[in-house]
């Protein structure tokens, strides 16, 4: 008799508890918000502080920490 030539898949165990590993796009717009976040901040001053958003004064840099905030966020997620 021919055996068949179905190859059975290899299981992927995983512990209880254990969650799948990021996407590919969630390193970099991590990393893409923490340093949009700083350039925010380093526009703001080097600018004099007039831009990014011009007439906002210091909520320029609110903005910038928020933004690399969001990034920092992102860390705690990162597997």
């Amino acid at each position: 008799m021919a055996r068949d030539r179905k190859r059975e898949e290899p299981v992927v165990e995983t512990a209880e508890g254990e969650q799948a590993p990021n996407a590919v796009w969630f390193k970099p717009v991590m990393l893409g918000f923490m340093l949009l976040g700083l350039v925010w901040i380093l526009v703001f001053y080097i600018s004099g502080m007039n831009f990014p958003v011009p007439g906002i004064g210091s909520w320029n840099l609110a903005i910038g920490l928020g933004i690399a905030m969001i990034g920092f966020l992102m860390t705690t997620r990162w597997r």
